[in-house]
């Protein structure tokens, strides 16, 4: 998950400033705080289960369903002046740093935090096993983000799968970017129709729909969407339908279509068409919608989204681990509702406040450190580079 929104108007330094995408930084906060509240309601307290009332809950993994879109329509954007026509190794390497730039820096420290808290409430007794969750082996698949190629297994930050397999989406993006531009638009709409039938096949073929968060399905669920996102930008850059796109009624019928849709349970299969036209009425609109969704509350919420993504998994094993102490159970089903609600409503509050936290102290700091760092090596470069021109 971590539909990155970082740029800049320069094709070089675009991963380290804002980028101006109109309502797309809080569509992806809204898109956390919904997984985040089927984490913690549906899945985790089923004494908060609302599909008596509502589907939409039950269906919040479909959020990283639109990270992945968002992903390759937003670094689409910020780099296809660079990679339209081809990719040099100076460039390839330079995205990747700063891919790992983005994402890395927290990554790593929520994993160092889900160690600790695992040595802390072991006492200190040397009882991390070598294999599985919570494993040495699985500590490792992290530090080198192949955790989501087996999530079951490797998994310490259950929600950190995303950000392995999007971070393969990195590898291939700048090399695939220039296929993508060439050729008319008939060759973009079989590609996106490919994409498209893979998505559907996915959804089809499983008992779990779209659900699929660990192997090669999930990489299935997030190479086609994260490419079908790059596709639509082009939809997007092209101006087609703008005209339409850019009024508020238009955001208004897709928002009600998807919310049916996801109050229904509707199937999977019908989610991602809606995410894609949601992502393009909601940056093109001209109206109240884009001013509503660029509000102050939800843009804070889009900017802390990848910290509050990737420290709800880290709330949930300490509520986990708190259970025994606060209710004397460690099943969660036995608390009452009063208590199941109290404890959802506190796991929000401190994901929230921590994820403040961490956007400020760890996301843009680390980001800003790396930028420094990056920037004198690249000045010593050139400088050899000059050198070596004058000898």
């Amino acid at each position: 998950m971590s539909a990155t929104l970082a740029s800049s108007p320069s094709p070089r330094s675009a991963d380290l400033r804002p980028i101006d995408l109109p309502a797309l930084t809080p569509l992806r906060g809204l898109a956390a705080l919904w997984v985040i509240l089927y984490h913690f309601t549906w899945q985790y307290f089923p004494q908060l289960n609302s599909e008596t009332f509502t589907q939409a809950i039950a269906k919040g993994y479909l959020a990283v369903d639109l990270f992945f879109l968002l992903s390759g329509f937003v670094l689409t954007h910020v780099y296809l002046a660079r990679f339209r026509e081809s990719v040099t190794a100076r460039d390839y390497r330079g995205f990747l740093v700063a891919r790992v730039a983005r994402v890395y820096p927290l990554h790593l420290f929520v994993l160092a935090a889900f160690v600790i808290a695992e040595f802390i409430f072991a006492h200190g007794r040397a009882v991390m096993p070598l294999d599985g969750p919570l494993s040495v082996t699985a500590i490792f698949a992290n530090i080198f983000m192949l955790q989501g190629l087996d999530a079951l297994r490797l998994s310490w930050n259950y929600p950190a799968w995303s950000i392995s397999l999007e971070f393969a989406a990195y590898l291939i993006f700048p090399l695939a970017l220039p296929l993508l531009c060439q050729g008319g638009w008939l060759r973009r709409a079989l590609v996106a129709s490919g994409c498209t039938a893979i998505i559907a096949w996915l959804a089809f073929a499983t008992e779990d729909g779209l659900n699929q968060w660990s192997g090669p399905l999930a990489l299935a669920r997030c190479l086609p969407e994260f490419f079908l996102g790059s596709l639509v930008y082009g939809v997007y850059r092209s101006g087609r339908w703008a005209g339409w796109l850019q009024s508020d009624r238009t955001l208004l019928l897709i928002a009600a279509a998807l919310t049916l849709t996801l109050h229904s349970g509707a199937h999977d299969a019908l989610a991602v068409p809606l995410f894609v036209l949601l992502i393009l009425a909601a940056v093109s609109n001209q109206g109240r919608g884009g001013a509503l969704l660029n509000c102050r509350p939800l843009a804070w919420l889009g900017d802390i989204s990848y910290s509050t993504y990737l420290l709800h998994g880290f709330m949930l094993y300490l509520a986990g681990r708190a259970l025994p102490y606060l209710f004397s159970t460690v099943d969660p089903g036995l608390l009452s509702f009063a208590q199941a609600a109290a404890m959802a409503v506190a796991m929000l509050g401190a994901t929230l406040l921590a994820a403040a936290w961490t956007y400020r102290a760890v996301e843009l700091r680390s980001r800003a450190f790396l930028r420094e760092r990056l920037s004198r090596l690249g000045a010593k470069r050139a400088a050899a580079a000059n050198r070596a021109a004058f000898t």
